[in-house]
């Protein structure tokens, strides 16, 4: 599929490079790493408190906590995009970074399942949400024809942060506590959400005379409609086993500290799945490298994760290979996502469309 220009919006009005554009997108990358990192981190955490603050309640319980923040982060979308397009980012980029750093740290104090769920899940996901919908509609603003390489290296930050982040509880978490981690999280949020504060810009200003309301019009459009259903099903089914697979190396008898660093290799490879096929797809297509994409993780997933004992104590193997494999290729489908639905409208509804997606 050819890469046409975005809406009635010519390319060449796209910087597509200089220092202000390639500070944005340094920007994005300092505002993905608390929302999507921890998002990539969920296996870890969810490992965690299923064997600690909540070892009483049952695996599907204690699912709902971190179901619900991945629910929350997209949920919001519908309308931080149309606050962006309206008013600009620093409407949502700095309340949603104040609203991170208090969720973590209101995490950090919190033992009951109640308290994790408002704090981590609600909080959490809607703070979350405001730093990646904007931040990926913002670096399209500056990136037409590398808008896939551009959102592809800025989306680099999840697979960064769930290293990092995995890496400060298995480290951390054992010798000062779960606790004192979390707060270690936060005040690395707050860092790099400072950065992301000064650097995330439109381009085209703000249109104060379009509605900051949800907006759910373009759902009219075929083409539309259809990617944002394939959008759905697609980050649906690839965060499964990015939620799932730690806890589940844990019930099959792999010790806690691999099963953690399952969620590192599978984050490790997600850092190059994100940037590589964003710069392929600019020249052969962004909707062929996401098909691509998809039939891997699929067939990943039915070749290796759904064999028979694969995940077991003897085949560690196997496991580290399946995470690195499919962490590559379901980090490519993140990315790309928000590239494919920019096909479909103008930039100036970037956010809007993106976060209704």
């Amino acid at each position: 599929m050819p890469n046409n220009s975005i809406g009635n919006v010519s390319s060449a009005v796209h910087p597509e490079g200089g220092l202000r554009a390639w500070s944005v997108v340094f920007g994005a990358w300092c505002a993905m790493i608390p929302s999507m990192g921890l998002l990539n981190s969920l296996g870890v955490l969810q490992a965690w408190i299923s064997t600690h603050q909540l070892k009483d309640y049952s695996e599907s319980e204690v699912g709902w906590i971190f179901g619900a923040y991945g629910f929350f982060l997209f949920l919001g979308g519908a309308q931080f995009g149309p606050i962006l397009d309206t008013y600009g980012p620093e409407y949502v980029i700095l309340p949603g970074s104040i609203g991170m750093v208090i969720s973590l740290i209101c995490f950090s104090f919190s033992h009951e399942y109640y308290q994790i769920f408002l704090s981590f899940s609600v909080l959490g996901g809607l703070s979350a949400c405001t730093l990646f919908t904007p931040t990926v509609a913002v670096v399209g603003h500056w990136f037409n024809i590398r808008r896939g390489y551009a959102t592809g290296l800025a989306c680099t930050a999840g697979g960064v942060g769930g290293v990092i982040i995995p890496v400060i509880i298995l480290f951390a978490a054992p010798r000062i506590g779960f606790d004192w981690s979390i707060r270690i999280i936060a005040l690395l949020c707050v860092v790099l959400l400072s950065m992301a504060c000064m650097l995330l810009k439109t381009r085209l200003p703000p249109n104060k005379t379009r509605s900051a309301s949800i907006d759910f019009t373009a759902l009219g459009d075929i083409k539309y409609a259809s990617a944002t259903v394939a959008v759905f099903l697609t980050e649906f089914a690839i965060f499964i086993p990015i939620t799932y697979i730690a806890s589940y190396a844990v019930h099959v008898g792999m010790s806690e500290t691999m099963s953690y660093a399952i969620i590192v290799f599978l984050n490790l490879g997600a850092i190059p799945g994100r940037f590589l096929p964003g710069l392929l797809s600019d020249r052969f297509g962004r909707f062929n490298i996401m098909t691509l994409t998809l039939f891997m993780c699929f067939a990943l997933t039915l070749a290796i994760w759904l064999t028979a004992d694969m995940i077991s104590p003897d085949s560690l193997a196997a496991i580290i290979c399946y995470a690195v494999m499919f962490g590559f290729w379901s980090g490519a489908s993140i990315s790309l996502a928000p590239v494919c639905i920019s096909h479909v409208y103008e930039t100036q509804d970037y956010g809007k469309r993106i976060g209704t997606s």
